[in-house]
């Protein structure tokens, strides 16, 4: 397999923040800390010293119990050394690992704790996935592309998405063309989905050194406890993030993230609804759940595991329960991270380095092939399939098709026409101009259709092109967005290996993945 680099920005699929922010473009520096560099590690290695070791015993005694019924499992002690820092990744609980672009976070965060491990000996690096048990929107993880098909895990479901039973998955199994035993075991030897998606990475990743952390949990939610309290009394995050909000949007910059008064969820059993105050009542919404503010401190105290932080808070709790150097992220993660340095700066947690996780599209030997055939460079793949036809046809044809020359002409003898028309009578100038209109639009209508003519004369390669294309980039979505590992990992159980040496996880650039 060959690789071949693209630079984001031409692929025209990311955010201007996003993009600016890795050209470290002037005006940005007050939304991140530290630019992600192997160099610039050590700074947040030196943030990172001072972490608290009872919040490492905490952790570490929080993994091993969440990971008594696996196999070989990671000596969780080293994190309690103060030498260890984690590096993380984090995301929903899609069923059979959802989409491509999962397994392209947890590729780069392994890579990423290899990379700091040989330029900084000295330390340990243990890469952690973050895995949203909490989060409640069931539609976002039920489903995944597999041959052409999408199968759906249908049901009523509520509450936190890491405590469902994955049993119900198996109608799905029986449905597929092969039984894939890696997920069959961790669906139906797991009485919750967030075991199962533990047993499964664990059985991907875990020789890699990953770790799934399932923070869903009363242990590591007490160091959480003063940023609960705080947001229900102060609403300090969504005033914070209103502020920095405002201010990228004076830049010029779209903002994926919007906060509420109180970034909080009441969790509990298989209930996860939003927080509100109501004068003096605090309320959950979609409940009869009222507590007065002594009631619902008093609760914090007893059960912070009760109170779970939504997108604002999330990556506040992840950050002071974990010795954390880099969040790894996609392209919106990236820029709302960005709109939450203040939330940090407040509480006094430092800010981790943020990094885009790899993109990567692949191409198998025969749509390599294939591209090679039609003239097609990698690049170009990702143009619209509008442009692509343009293209092709412009490169293939033996005939001149534009008719610029004959418009210059044109317009010279409009020129001479305007000059005598209105020299005889100024008020022609209009009628001149019109026909001068008229007539330009019937040259563009002619060139568009020369351009169909010699287009119908390439049907049968622009249509293999445009096969191609939507192969690629199905329904127009990238394809590491779209298709499931398992599209690539039964034909091709190197897969993930070809993934570990094609990425680096400091190359900010489009990884097309080519089949020789």
């Amino acid at each position: 397999m060959t690789l071949h680099s693209v630079d984001l920005r031409s692929t025209g699929q990311f955010p201007a923040l996003l993009l600016d922010y890795l050209e470290q473009k002037p005006g940005l520096e007050a939304f991140y800390s530290i630019f992600p560099t192997l160099e610039n590690a050590a700074e947040a290695i030196a943030q990172r010293r001072s972490f608290d070791p009872e919040k490492r015993k905490t952790l570490a005694a929080a993994l091993k119990k969440q990971y008594a019924n696996l196999p070989h499992q990671p000596d969780f002690s080293i994190l309690e050394d103060p030498n260890t820092f984690t590096v993380t990744t984090g995301h929903q609980l899609n069923i059979f690992s959802g989409p491509l672009y999962i397994i392209y976070k947890i590729v780069t965060i392994i890579r990423l704790a290899e990379a700091l491990k040989e330029t900084y000996p000295e330390y340990n690096f243990v890469p952690v996935y973050w895995m949203a048990t909490e989060d409640h929107d069931f539609a976002e993880i039920a489903s995944f592309h597999l041959f052409d098909q999408t199968h759906i895990w249908t049901g009523e479901h509520k509450g936190a998405v890491g405590r469902l039973n994955p049993h119900e998955l198996e109608s799905i199994i029986r449905q597929l063309p092969i039984k894939p035993l890696l997920f069959t075991k961790a669906y139906l030897e797991n009485d919750t989905l967030a075991d199962a998606v533990r047993c499964y990475m664990h059985e991907l990743f875990g020789q890699k050194g990953l770790v799934c952390l399932d923070a869903d949990d009363a242990s590591l939610k007490r160091h959480f406890l003063p940023v609960i309290q705080d947001e229900l009394l102060q609403n300090s995050s969504g005033k914070i993030v209103s502020e920095i909000t405002s201010r990228l949007n004076t830049l010029g910059y779209h903002t994926p993230l919007n906060a509420r008064e109180i970034n909080l969820f009441y969790l509990k059993d298989n209930l996860r609804e939003r927080i509100i105050k109501e004068e003096d009542t605090f309320k959950v919404v979609n409940s009869d759940l009222t507590f007065s503010e002594k009631e619902i401190l008093s609760l914090t105290a007893a059960h912070p595991e009760y109170f779970s932080p939504n997108v604002v808070l999330r990556p506040l709790y992840e950050e002071i329960i974990l010795p954390n150097l880099a969040y790894i992220g996609g392209p919106s993660e990236v820029p709302y991270w960005m709109q939450l340095k203040g939330v940090f700066d407040h509480f006094g947690v430092p800010f981790p380095m943020l990094i885009p996780r790899n993109f990567a599209l692949y191409l198998n030997n025969k749509q390599h092939q294939k591209a090679r055939k039609l003239g097609i460079k990698t690049e170009e793949l990702f143009l619209d399939e509008v442009a692509l036809r343009k293209l092709y046809i412009e490169r293939h044809s033996e005939h001149q098709l534009d008719l610029e020359d004959q418009k210059d002409a044109f317009e010279r003898v409009f020129e001479e026409i305007l000059a005598k028309a209105v020299a005889v009578e100024p008020t022609m100038h209009g009628a001149v101009k019109a026909e001068q209109t008229r007539l330009m639009h019937s040259l563009r209508h002619l060139e568009k259709r020369i351009s169909k003519a010699e287009e119908h004369h390439h049907e049968s390669a622009i249509t293999q092109l445009l096969a191609l294309k939507n192969k690629l980039f199905p329904n127009g979505t990238a394809q590491e967005r779209y298709d499931n590992l398992l599209n690539f990992y039964i034909d091709d159980p190197r897969f993930i290996d070809k993934l570990f040496n094609a990425f680096d996880p400091l190359d900010f650039r489009y990884n097309v993945l080519l089949e020789e």
